[in-house]
This record gives C-alpha cells, structure tokens and sequence, in this order.
C-alpha cells in the first residue's frame, strides 16, 4: 500500500459522492432549452445537497489531515457556502416563476416536494440566527449543541426528501447515492458527537 493511500483515498471517495451528482446535471435531458437562471438554480440546490455531505464530517473532524481548529473553520465556511446555495436557489427559482416560488415559501403548493425543502429553508435560517447570536443567547455549550444539531437534522431530513422526491435534472442514481451518504455521516456525527464524546467527556 502506498504511503497516504487511506488518506487520499477518504478525500477521494467524498470528493466523488459530493461533486459525481451536481457534475452530472449537466448531462440531464431537461435542461434543453432552459434559461441560464434556471440552472443556476439546479446547479445551486445540487450544490446545497452536496455541501450537506461534508459539514458533518467537519464537524466531526472526521476527515483525515485537517486540525480540530482548521475543521471548525471550514464547517463555518462550508456553512455560509451553503447558505449562498440555497439564496441562489431560491432565487434563481423565484426568477424563473414567481408564483410557484410564493406558492412553495407559503406552502399552498400542489408539488409535494416543496414543503420538505421549505422546512429544510427555515430550519437553516433557524440555524444561521443560533449561530450568529451565540453569545447572546442564555444557552449553555451543551445546550447550544444540541440545539444546533437539532436544526441540522431538520436541514438535512428536509434536503434528503425534497430532493429525492423531485424527478428534475439531477441523475438518479448519483441523487441517491448522496442522500445515503449524508443520512449516514449525519447520524453517525450526531450520535457519536452527543452521546459517545459527551460520555466520555463526563467520565
């Protein structure tokens, strides 16, 4: 085996589940004829899902070769990449027609998909404030921990089902392969990050 196989093949392996699906819009057959701000929607919201994989592996530290500190600053980046993914998003959408745009944000929209990532929106403009008035708020680190990843799973759940229930312009298989990556490394991250670290930190 060569010398740092494992660790390049780890950031292989998450590079390709992250980046394999939002390259792949490009091939997709309902993108003819589009408007450019239409893709950039898609590409933006495929680029939402992909990030969705890595943030909790950064919040783990679970990627091999980066410093707890270099994790945490590039959880909080990846983080407002993530935000600017879903502006975007919604934006581009909004563009490209504002009444189903308005009908989705209010929830009145027919399309079932809509209100997952509407829940989704707002669970993560929900974390964006906990995070912005962390010093603030009357919550200890604990508390404020749990809370944050309360409103991940929320963010991620909600992406998870609204993506998966949109037949759109990203691949399928790739789609699904994605979501599984990112209902796992969540749950793993949360479970080990909450109950076996916080045990052990207790003992």
């Amino acid at each position: 085996m060569l010398p740092g196989l494992p660790r390049a093949a780890a950031w292989a392996a998450v590079t390709l589940a992250a980046l394999i699906p939002v390259g792949l819009i490009w091939t997709s057959p309902y993108l003819a004829g589009r408007a450019p701000v239409y893709i950039a929607a898609g590409v933006a919201g495929a680029t939402a899902l992909a990030v969705l994989l890595v943030q909790p592996l950064l919040a783990g530290n679970y990627l091999p070769g980066l410093s707890a500190a270099a994790a945490r600053r590039w959880h909080r980046r990846m983080g407002a990449v993530l935000c600017a993914a879903v502006i975007v998003h919604i934006g581009g959408l909004y563009l490209t027609s504002p009444p189903d745009t308005l009908d989705a944000l209010m929830l009145v929209s027919p399309t079932p998909f809509s209100v997952y990532g509407v829940m989704a929106m707002w669970a993560l403009v929900a974390t964006v404030a906990l995070v912005a008035l962390r010093r603030l708020l009357p919550l200890r680190s604990t508390q404020w921990k749990v809370l944050h990843n309360l409103l991940a799973a929320v963010v991620v759940l909600g992406s998870i089902v609204h993506a998966l229930l949109i037949e759109g312009t990203m691949e399928t298989r790739s789609k699904w392969v994605l979501c599984i990556a990112i209902a796992c490394v969540t749950g793993f991250a949360i479970l080990h990050l909450r109950l076996v670290k916080s045990r052990a930190a207790r003992r």
